[in-house]
């Protein structure tokens, strides 16, 4: 006699692909526009050293140092040209994704390890926003703001699907606690920002 088997996390699919593929192409979207932006104040900073960039607000709202200093250059060239050459590819498989196509395990582990490259050097830059420039770039915190999701979004679509390694209980919190995950990780950096330049915010609330 046959006994019947429980459905495994890899068999039984929670998150729809066709509304990841609708989350991917938005957030990148944002974030291609943001690294746009960002990378034509930085030419134009660059063909006029007295160009004050148009996402300089404040003392404290402030992207000129952040493309001035090495940070912003890590590997030789302006940080906004990685999102610029990356997002269009999220952007691209998010559309693919709209039409049906499901991804193959080892394009989606490429993702991931792409996307969590992303955040390891967000976290980074805002660790050099907040300690050493003691300023916050607009359009990179644009780019924060969209990565956040998009590679929790990632992470839960590829552990849904089983392309991910893992336990099965902590692939199965990844899907469930989504939206949790990311609204904390909304909290944690908000609640650092504040912290660590708490007299910087007071005064520029004050005026």
């Amino acid at each position: 006699m046959n006994q019947a088997h429980e459905p495994s996390v890899d068999q039984v699919h929670r998150l729809s692909l066709r509304r990841t593929g609708f989350w991917l192409l938005i957030l990148a979207a944002i974030g291609l526009w943001a690294s746009a932006d960002l990378s034509i104040e930085r030419y134009l900073t660059l063909a006029d050293p007295n160009y004050i960039p148009s996402c300089s607000f404040s003392l404290f709202i402030d992207c000129g140092p952040a493309m001035g200093s090495w940070q912003g250059r890590i590997f030789g060239f302006p940080n906004p040209f990685l999102g610029v050459g990356a997002f269009p590819v999220v952007m691209a498989t998010g559309v693919i994704m709209l039409t049906g196509w499901e991804p193959p395990r080892w394009y989606w582990r490429a993702l991931a390890v792409g996307t969590t490259l992303a955040m390891v050097l967000i976290v980074f830059l805002m660790w050099t926003s907040i300690y050493s420039l003691g300023r916050l770039c607009p359009y990179c915190m644009v780019v924060w703001t969209i990565t956040i999701p998009l590679w929790w979004n990632v992470l839960a679509f590829g552990s849904d699907r089983g392309h991910l390694p893992g336990p099965a209980r902590l692939r199965s919190t990844l899907v469930d606690y989504r939206p949790l995950l990311i609204v904390a990780s909304y909290v944690a950096v908000i609640l650092w920002i504040v912290i660590a330049l708490w007299d910087t915010v007071l005064s520029e609330v004050q005026g």
